[in-house]
């Protein structure tokens, strides 16, 4: 419509233009676009947006240009700008140079805002320097500009946590909390989750409460996050309670939430009531995934459950076809094909070899595992070699 005549664009959406054209095709599109542009609508807003364009590929070459060229035209005036170059630094992983922004910035008379702040106070963090991250909090606590916020006294906690400082952890945590939105269930979401890392269960379950209180209605990200955090906690009773929860609640339904338990239940010891809750579902007519299958397959070969393991496998394959593109987890496969090859069938071997082609290449592992059945039962086994020519596998002469 723009290049029609119909409707002539601003500068400011030549700069959403120009954004979306670097998100969907890349920076050099970006960058035509750019070129192309009349010197009128070349202000701050489209050459801050080529700048983001350049950020978000990590052109760390271009950034620096295109910046000085931002400066030399009074256009770097803008928190936004600075930030954009913190963001970069943080993301290839040179925390170090994040600090050298802000001082910039403000020798320059640019306000930070609190994101300016919150990403400075990363890349202490994220270097262990504790005390540095403790001197930028106080000087940003100190700006008579800044409103203090949830999040930043959250990436504290987190980088307190890391560091075994759980008093400091839980101050900064309480902190966050009492400025959290009323209704902010993302803010809730994330504080429970740092507590279940301290493995305070009272708090996450007191924040659970004031979360149900404040938000009216919970969505299943917020599920999700609780029974992650309970999991964590090996809390299980809890958390089933909170699976019934929402089941009750009229969100639609997610695998993803139940998943959860699933697979907390497989990896702390008890496949068994994985495997309940997943015949439990498919009884009700709901989804589930081969992967999850898979997983309970693995919780028990970790207890030496073949035939269970083998079972579940079964399963998961049996499903393959409505999910195209899963792969079976290569360490399940090979304990179960050893397992077979030392006290299995020929039956079995061929019955598992068989239910893996559809999902799989088939390898030597799976030869191996037939050829111990058949030598076993005392069959030839010319005709197996004879398949692993016709495969292209090689027979292991060692």
């Amino acid at each position: 419509m723009n290049k029609n005549g119909v409707c002539i664009f601003s500068p400011t959406e030549h700069a959403v233009h120009l954004d979306l054209i670097g998100k969907v095709h890349g920076y050099l599109s970006a960058e035509s676009y750019f070129n192309s542009l009349k010197d009128q609508d070349k202000t701050e807003k489209t050459y801050g947006a080529l700048l983001n364009c350049y950020v978000r590929q990590r052109q760390i070459d271009k950034s620096l240009s295109h910046l000085q060229k931002m400066k030399e035209l009074g256009f770097a005036s803008s928190p936004l700008t600075y930030n954009d170059m913190m963001c970069l630094y943080t993301n290839i992983g040179q925390h170090e140079k994040v600090p050298d922004v802000l001082t910039e910035m403000k020798e320059n008379k640019v306000l930070p805002d609190n994101f300016s702040y919150r990403i400075c106070i990363n890349s202490y963090g994220a270097r262990s320097d504790i005390d540095g991250m403790e001197r930028i909090l106080k000087e940003m606590e100190s700006q008579p500009h800044i409103v203090m916020d949830w999040n930043t006294y959250s990436v504290v906690a987190n980088f307190y946590i890391k560091a075994g400082l759980t008093s400091d952890a839980v101050d900064a945590l309480k902190k966050s909390e009492e400025r959290l939105d009323n209704k902010d269930g993302e803010g809730y979401n994330h504080l429970i989750s740092l507590y279940a890392r301290l493995g305070q269960k009272n708090e996450v379950l007191r924040l659970w409460d004031l979360e149900k209180h404040a938000c009216k209605r919970c969505i299943n990200r917020d599920f999700v996050t609780m029974l992650e955090s309970l999991v964590k906690l090996a809390e299980f009773e809890e958390a089933e309670k909170i699976l019934r929860e929402w089941e009750s609640s009229d969100n639609s339904y997610d695998f993803s939430v139940p998943n959860i338990l699933i697979i907390g239940y497989s990896g702390k010891g008890f496949p068994e009531k994985a495997e309940a809750m997943l015949e439990d579902l498919q009884k009700k007519g709901k989804a589930t995934t081969p992967n999850c299958w898979t997983v309970v397959a693995g919780g028990y070969l970790h207890k030496d459950e073949v035939e269970k393991a083998l079972g579940c496998l079964k399963t998961a394959i049996s499903l393959y076809v409505e999910n195209k593109g899963w792969k079976p987890n290569p360490k399940v496969i090979a304990g179960l094909l050893n397992w077979i090859g030392d006290k299995g069938s020929v039956e079995d071997a061929e019955s598992l070899v068989t239910l893996l082609r559809n999902v799989v290449p088939v390898n030597r592992l799976m030869y191996n595992a037939l050829i111990k059945t058949y030598i076993r039962d005392g069959k030839e086994v010319d005709e197996l070699l004879d398949r692993m020519k016709k495969d292209n596998i090689t027979e292991n002469r060692n």
